[in-house]
């Protein structure tokens, strides 16, 4: 892989203004190496002159190719800008790392200049630092801003899914489906507990630069991981996150932007930190998303002893979820998957009166029922605390793959207010909580 330096004089593109106007910048002119710039190279745009240095970084989206522009035939090279930096980050930061490059050696001589592996994983860590000054925070889980204010108080370009604060520790995450899974970002709850959060780049594969990088070292670098729900205009604070220390992150595959080319793209294991109640007018829940049954596991590391049990229970975990989802259907109501803003419930619905079913989802076997039904009790005692003031009534249940072999787990479940539940009885859950839905009887 290459990585790029693009240049410009101000007296012919105003950079600064370009992005303050809120333009849009889709491509670079470019006068060589132009069949060795591919979609996917990472790059940076530095503003010459005496006050200027790196005012931008992002990917080429394509390859360079011929058109006609003020009347010449010139090669230009598609490119997305991934982050707008307040200022210029200057020359004599950046010296250092680029010792060697054409860049430094003649700077104005062409404008395009190539860059080694150690020079732009160098000028990735110059611009992940954090800032200096750490204004307070003062956002609650469940406040909503404007994202330009939000920029305006803390820093940072506006654009983009990760924008660390240029004004404060904080880096900023924007989860939004609506926009993100048409860039291949597909933002969701796991079963192991923890919020995958797909980096950033929409073409290429993502690496470990600037903004990537900036998450997978906030810890180390002292900065916070902020998530808000909403990527433009007015968004919504969820609340601090943290990666997973065990499993900090995974790599998959999504489609690049606009093509079905599959592409490795970075997910980040995000854990909740601190207090994270929503506020009581947060909207539980969001259209259900079907679990894959056909998903086939990574295999984990030192190995299980039987790892066809391991696809076994979460194949198994996935048709129960998605049978009961079927089923809640079938009753004239809506099952609901979890947002970034809820506890990672397996399932939701709501009934006719506005009262919210929230719902966990066990695999049970001989050797691990004992296992799961503590842990799932847990889950669901913990969802319906968090949940409790966002409706006016919240029923909690444990969906299980059979009945338990101990028939004592039925009356536990009673005494703390959960029912217990398996297929072929789902009768018992809807009744249990009040839900009602439309009869039909037969001619």
């Amino acid at each position: 892989m290459n990585a790029w330096i693009f240049t410009c004089n101000s007296d012919d593109l105003d950079l600064l203004a370009f992005h303050r106007d809120g333009r849009e910048l889709r491509s670079w002119t470019v006068d060589r190496y132009q069949e060795q710039l591919i979609a996917g190279d990472p790059f940076c745009l530095w503003l010459l002159g005496r006050d200027g240095g790196v005012i931008a970084s992002g990917r080429l989206t394509g390859l360079a190719n011929e058109r006609t522009s003020d009347l010449t035939l010139r090669w230009h090279v598609p490119l997305a800008i991934d982050e707008w930096l307040d200022r210029p980050v200057s020359r004599d930061r950046l010296a250092h790392a680029l010792v060697g490059s054409s860049m430094m050696i003649e700077p104005s001589a062409a404008g395009v200049h190539r860059l080694d592996d150690a020079q732009w994983s160098a000028i990735g860590d110059i611009l992940a630092e954090p800032p200096q000054e750490d204004l307070e925070w003062h956002l609650r889980p469940g406040d909503t801003i404007r994202r330009t204010e939000l920029h305006k108080r803390y820093g940072g370009s506006g654009q983009g899914g990760i924008n660390p604060s240029t004004k404060s520790q904080n880096v900023f995450l924007f989860t939004d489906p609506k926009s993100g899974r048409q860039h291949g970002y597909y933002d969701e709850w796991d079963e192991d507990g923890t919020f995958h959060y797909t980096g950033q780049g929409q073409q290429g594969d993502q690496a470990f630069i600037t903004n990537n990088k900036a998450v997978r070292d906030h810890v180390q670098m002292g900065r916070r991981l902020r998530l808000f729900e909403g990527s433009r205009k007015t968004i919504r604070y969820v609340g601090e996150v943290a990666l997973d220390p065990a499993v900090p992150y995974s790599i998959g595959e999504a489609p690049a932007t606009g093509t079905d080319q599959l592409r490795k793209v970075i997910r980040f294991h995000m854990v909740r930190v601190g207090a994270t109640a929503q506020r009581a007018d947060v909207q539980v829940g969001a259209g259900y998303r079907p679990a894959n049954e056909d998903i086939v596991p990574e295999r984990a590391i030192p190995a299980q002893q039987d790892p066809d049990l391991n696809r076994r229970n979460l194949q198994m975990h996935r048709s129960l979820q998605n049978n009961l989802a079927q089923q809640v259907t079938n009753r004239g109501m809506t099952p609901l998957s979890p947002t970034a803003a809820d506890p990672d419930f397996d399932l939701a619905w709501r009934n006719l009166d506005g009262n919210l079913t929230v719902c966990e989802v066990k695999s049970l076997t001989n050797t691990n029922e004992v296992r799961q039904l503590r842990a799932g009790l847990g889950q669901v005692l913990d969802y319906h605390d968090q949940l409790q003031h966002r409706a006016a009534a919240v029923h909690p249940v444990l969906w299980v793959e059979r009945e338990p072999t101990d028939p004592r787990w039925l009356g536990l479940c009673a005494r703390v207010g959960i029912t217990l539940g398996w297929p072929g009885h789902e009768d018992r859950i809807f009744r249990s909580a009040g839900d009602t839905w439309p009869h039909t009887t037969d001619a």
